[in-house]
């Protein structure tokens, strides 16, 4: 499941994920926001994940064309999470992300705000 954060710096969308994550997840809450984002400009991500269950492979699908679809305006991504596998797998294929890609742990959330409204 995805949630969308409210009170973030402007210019930042962030979403708070937990559980399974679905196709669902990305069409109705992700995507609007990030095309909204993209029309205004840049994208500035966050993401919190305090645990995780899984991704469906439809998931996996959005998350690519997400990805993919704007690749010229993706500026900054936070990842804020105590998973320890999730922080490595960023840290090590960050690279391959648009834009600048920062993990934070959860108690460094206004950290993360912070970066990725820079």
């Amino acid at each position: 499941m995805i949630t969308t954060l409210d009170g973030l710096p402007p210019g930042v969308i962030g979403f708070e994920a937990s559980g399974k994550i679905a196709a669902e997840d990305y069409r109705d809450v992700v995507l609007p926001a990030l095309e909204q984002a993209a029309r205004s400009g840049d994208i500035r991500f966050v993401i919190i994940m305090r645990d995780f269950d899984g991704i469906s492979g439809g998931a996996v699908w959005q998350d690519l064309k997400i990805g993919i679809g704007h690749l010229q305006s993706w500026k900054r991504t936070a990842l804020v999470t105590d998973i320890d596998w999730m922080s490595h797998l960023t840290n090590l294929f960050g690279w391959m992300t648009p834009g600048e890609t920062k993990t934070f742990r959860l108690d460094q959330k206004e950290q993360a705000l912070e970066w990725v409204a820079e």
